[in-house]
């Protein structure tokens, strides 16, 4: 499997370069980016490390590389403020990621390729590439709240002193703001999370508040997640690649599960060769379901507005030698979304 990282040269895709560097799943990483001597820097340093990791070709390319790609990975894109909302991102990235589709489109993608898509606001820009690619819905898969899920584990695990692996909990809907931490299946090793000693309604709310808040966090202190992100990504290309068909909690375009139509959130998804291949409906409690419900609402009015602007054509093409870490211009938000909304 080739795999090319759009974005290659930025902290995200580099950490992803690095993640399936260490995995040895995959038989060649291309890094791209519109910072060509960035991208031509890491890769070189990825190739340093080959000979105690795996038997891989690394390289920088171009959008040429797309052709014979078998998984394009999307993580170009603005950086998220720690102050500011993902869904808010989609006034400053909608119009570069739009431009990226329009290159990979006339690069050429194969019929059976895979695109994963990391950039954010991540469900929004799903269910773009799944309109504007014209690959079957199941091959275009939004990295969605993967990250989030493998937060909340760690951190639960941290707080109530249990080993890491043996947290299994998930977080659904948006990766953003309206996420809904799923507690009526939290397990340790197949026992009830909620039957833990030390475990409390006020341990819940303090855990998923430091979840939801983590990637702010983290963008306060160094600037951004890298290492987290990479791991989260690599797990889904060797679902792919390896055919686990791992149940994860990806973005993909729904179809009735839940009551979810024409929008792409994070349900329970299996994942392995072909893709999306099966989405997974739990049973969840009434406020859980309730959650995931407005969830979808809030990623459904969003995108109404950004279609509305594609069809108006007050999309602006950023110039694809605009590096990914650039300021471009930005759309004035009154453009797509009124102020009673603004708070997403």
């Amino acid at each position: 499997m080739k795999v090319s990282i759009i974005g290659g040269g930025g902290l995200v895709g580099s950490c992803t370069g690095f993640a399936l560097q260490c995995s040895g799943v995959v038989s060649q990483i291309c890094l791209i980016d519109a910072n060509k001597e960035l991208a031509e820097g890491q890769a070189l340093d990825l190739l340093h490390g080959a000979s105690l990791c795996a038997n891989q070709r690394i390289h920088a390319g171009d959008m040429s590389d797309v052709a014979n790609s078998n998984m394009i990975v999307i993580t170009a894109g603005l950086r998220r403020k720690p102050d500011e909302s993902r869904l808010d991102l989609i006034n400053r990235n909608v119009d570069l990621f739009l431009t990226i589709l329009d290159q990979i489109k006339r690069a050429g993608i194969k019929d059976n390729a895979y695109v994963l898509v990391v950039s954010n606001p991540v469900d929004v820009l799903t269910y773009l590439a799944v309109r504007r690619l014209g690959l079957p819905s199941q091959r275009v898969i939004g990295l969605g709240t993967q990250l989030d899920t493998i937060r909340f584990r760690s951190l639960i695990a941290r707080r109530l002193k249990l080993p890491a692996q043996q947290v299994n909990a998930l977080i659904l809907g948006e990766h953003g703001d309206s996420m809904v931490p799923i507690w009526s299946s939290a397990t340790v090793n197949g026992l009830p999370l909620e039957q833990f000693p030390n475990f409390s309604p006020t341990v819940q709310r303090e855990l998923f508040e430091e979840t939801k808040t983590s990637g702010a966090r983290v963008i306060k202190l160094k600037g951004g997640a890298g290492f987290a992100v990479g791991v989260a990504i690599r797990e889904v290309i060797e679902a792919i690649a390896q055919d686990y068909r791992s149940i994860l909690p990806v973005s993909t375009l729904q179809m009735g599960k839940y009551g979810l139509r024409d929008v792409c959130i994070s349900v329970p998804t299996v994942v392995g060769c072909g893709g999306a291949r099966e989405q997974i409906e739990l049973a969840l409690t009434q406020k859980e379901r309730m959650g995931l419900l407005q969830s979808a609402n809030v990623l459904r009015d969003t995108i109404e507005k950004v279609e509305s602007r594609i069809r108006s054509g007050s999309i602006v093409a950023v110039a694809s030698t605009t590096p990914v870490t650039a300021h471009a211009r930005s759309i004035p938000r009154s453009a797509w979304q009124s102020p009673a909304k603004a708070n997403g």
